[in-house]
């Protein structure tokens, strides 16, 4: 039994091109930037934005790497670095012999904050300052309903 493979239309084809080629340099640019302006690699920087969105600056382990889209070995070996440099800690959970937590340091939350106004003035003119209101509005309508959906087939 053959699939018949539903091809993109040109349209289409140049949407998504657009939307990759548009991913890969933000990405490559934002990376740099974080990199030669806050001494931050982007891995870090998300690490560190991850802990600081909670309140008490620690999450699972393994939620984390939920969160980052990471195989657990990946993480395991980051997040091995990052508690060589002294940006977060684990702490290994009572409950749980196996689980452990991934904790923001006072140097990790002081790097992040030296580096996320500028992170943030990068985001502006690379990206937010060519787009109008109504295009930011739809662009977060759209990339919240392709998430769910991306969501929906990882629970």
């Amino acid at each position: 039994m053959e699939e018949t493979v539903r091809w993109l239309t040109p349209e289409e084809q140049c949407a998504w091109r657009s939307f990759i080629r548009l991913h890969d340099r933000l990405r490559a640019r934002l990376s740099r930037s974080l990199q030669t302006e806050s001494n931050v690699s982007a891995a870090d920087f998300g690490v560190l934005v991850e802990l600081t969105d909670v309140p008490d600056g620690r999450r699972r382990f393994l939620d984390l790497a939920r969160a980052l889209e990471w195989e657990k070995s990946r993480m395991s070996h980051h997040i091995a670095r990052m508690v060589k440099r002294g940006l977060v800690v684990r702490d290994e959970c009572a409950e749980d012999g196996r689980g452990a937590f991934v904790v923001i340091t006072d140097e990790g939350r002081a790097m992040i904050e030296a580096a996320a106004p500028r992170h943030v003035e990068a985001v502006r003119a690379l990206f937010l300052d060519h787009i109008t209101p109504a295009e930011l509005r739809t662009l977060a309508q759209v990339s919240e309903r392709v998430v769910e959906k991306l969501d929906e087939g990882t629970s």
